[in-house]
């Protein structure tokens, strides 16, 4: 990489609390709500109970309020971690020397933040798209719904599994799209910073490629989320599919919150009982959607994170010149 553009891409320095925070929202908020539809569709065709049963094509916005609740405060922690985790683990030798472990560390440990505020509204969300308390009910039902029969612990119901996805995901992903941005800079752009919409490019690529993999691991996941109708289905609740989807098992019939350790048994079930193509199921949807959004997340994130950072550097180095020439 030439001189002077190192300067203006390794050295520029981390982003602030404060503007990782905003651009992290920011992102969080459009791809959520851009790529809701396909998000529907995919938990849809995921679900045990079947594609038309849980809802088909139809009100494929519902369970979007839970995720304008979550979206951005946990697309926020995630960036907030993520580029001070970034910063600071260098400083270990390992880390300094390895940037692709530093950047999956990094992101593993963002992810892990990001999905305490993350997973109570996939929940919801999850039971919402599929009509878990009823077709047509909303995310407020669902929520309240959740609580009643569930308690707190009902919103973290499968958390453990999600970070089993989320973690692997996310540790293909950015030091992924963090390689593309390097090697474009290198090989392609004379060592210049990608702009915000070659990023995209490389969030795209990377995003799609991840989702592509760990496709079996969101599918175990969905599972779990969508639970309580087949345990209700299951515990004594009337025959009629009206009646299933709204009738909940009694406290004492609730399984509790499957642990990470249940993956493997659930995994190895489905791919018993439904065959390898049941593990795949989706992974359309999930591919297009997440290959997008991964270009709408980072794309937008990169934009906002540099919004006037290049003024400010021009500025910098211009003052910088001055006072060599005085």
């Amino acid at each position: 990489m030439a001189e002077g553009s190192e300067n203006n891409a390794v050295d520029r320095p981390p982003p602030t609390f404060q503007r990782a925070l905003v651009a992290g929202a920011i992102s969080g908020l459009a791809v959520d709500f851009m790529f809701f539809p396909l998000d529907t569709i995919k938990t849809r065709i995921q679900s045990s109970a079947g594609f038309w049963q849980s809802g088909g094509f139809k009100g494929v916005y519902r369970g979007v309020g839970s995720v304008g609740m979550g979206s951005a405060p946990g697309a926020a922690a995630f960036f907030v971690t993520y580029e001070a985790l970034k910063a600071r683990l260098p400083e270990y030798k390992f880390f300094a020397e390895n940037p692709a472990f530093n950047h999956m560390a990094a992101a593993s440990g963002a992810e892990y933040v990001s999905c305490l505020i993350r997973v109570p509204t996939e929940v919801v969300k999850s039971r919402t798209q599929t009509g878990a308390y009823g077709q047509g009910k909303g995310s407020l039902h669902s929520a309240l719904s959740t609580m009643k029969f569930e308690g707190i612990r009902g919103f973290y119901r499968g958390f453990g599994i999600t970070i089993a996805r989320e973690i692997p995901f996310t540790s293909i992903q950015f030091p992924l799209y963090e390689f593309l941005k390097s090697v474009l800079s290198k090989q392609y752009l004379g060592g210049r910073r990608p702009t915000s919409y070659e990023a995209a490019l490389c969030g795209s690529v990377a995003g799609g490629f991840a989702a592509a993999v760990t496709t079996p691991l969101d599918v175990v996941k969905t599972r779990v989320m969508l639970e309580a109708r087949t345990s209700a289905s299951t515990t004594g609740a009337p025959s009629s599919a009206s009646a299933a989807s709204t009738t909940l098992p009694p406290p004492q019939a609730r399984q509790p919150s499957p642990s990470v350790l249940s993956f493997p048994p659930r995994f190895l079930a489905i791919l018993r009982n439904e065959g390898p193509s049941a593990l795949f199921r989706g992974w359309q949807p999930r591919c297009f959607a997440i290959s997008l959004g991964g270009a709408v997340f980072l794309g937008i994130y990169d934009l906002a994170i540099n919004f006037g950072m290049e003024d400010r550097l021009d500025a910098g180095t211009k003052k910088a010149d001055n006072g060599k020439l005085k």
